[in-house]
């Protein structure tokens, strides 16, 4: 049975590693000997030091990710106001991917690192939170309350505009005009959906500390 402590050393081994080496040079070696096991143990865990960046990805965003999964069976709330928590959510994850990695022009990480960095982030994020969203967006439109025939596209392209977005790593831009997008967005929510003007303005609130 695998060792919990142990698998853990491992991914706090690669996120101190990232702290001053960029991915490229990070060896599986650098890896084990951070964690103070053998490198032969590494491999009983992963396969490959791809997937060991994949789960140090995966449990950094977990709970805020996993605040966002439930909330598609709390049905007694409004499906604006889930919405809402779940962009905050892709927010306050963004801030966390940022802040954790280090991933900002002005740190001396490479250019590639920053993009390969970011990729697996928006994979992880959309992946996670797409049937979530989806589902909602599915129980608004069967309780009339969201006019649109693909929920499931709605909410990828709502994802995909945010994480490229909040993240700041591919189109560098100010907070006042990642707002602006967020308000265009929303403004294209309302209309797409048939929802009255202003309906989900809330959801341009700016991000939690």
């Amino acid at each position: 049975m695998p060792d919990i402590k142990k698998y853990d050393r491992i991914l706090d081994a690669l996120q101190q590693l990232l702290e001053d080496k960029t991915i490229q040079n990070i060896s599986v070696s650098d890896i084990a000997g951070k964690a103070g096991i053998g490198k032969g143990s590494i491999y009983y865990y992963f396969p490959s030091k791809e997937a060991i960046l994949d789960a140090l990805i995966k449990r950094n965003y977990e709970k805020p990710l996993k605040t966002a999964k439930n909330l598609a069976e709390q049905t007694e709330i409004s499906p604006f106001t889930r919405m809402a928590m779940i962009l905050q959510a892709c927010r306050n994850s963004s801030n966390a991917f940022l802040n954790q990695n280090h991933t900002t022009p002005d740190t001396g990480a490479s250019v590639q690192d920053i993009a390969y960095l970011h990729q697996k982030y928006m994979n992880h994020l959309i992946a996670e939170l797409k049937p979530s969203l989806t589902e909602i967006i599915k129980q608004g439109i069967a309780a009339g309350d969201i006019h649109f025939e693909y929920p499931a596209a709605l909410a990828e392209i709502v994802l995909i505009v945010l994480a490229v977005k909040l993240n700041n790593t591919f189109l560098s831009s100010t907070a006042e005009d990642s707002e602006e997008t967020i308000r265009g967005l929303v403004a294209l929510l309302e209309k797409g959906t048939g929802l009255p003007q202003g309906t989900l303005n809330y959801l341009t609130l700016p991000a939690a500390d």
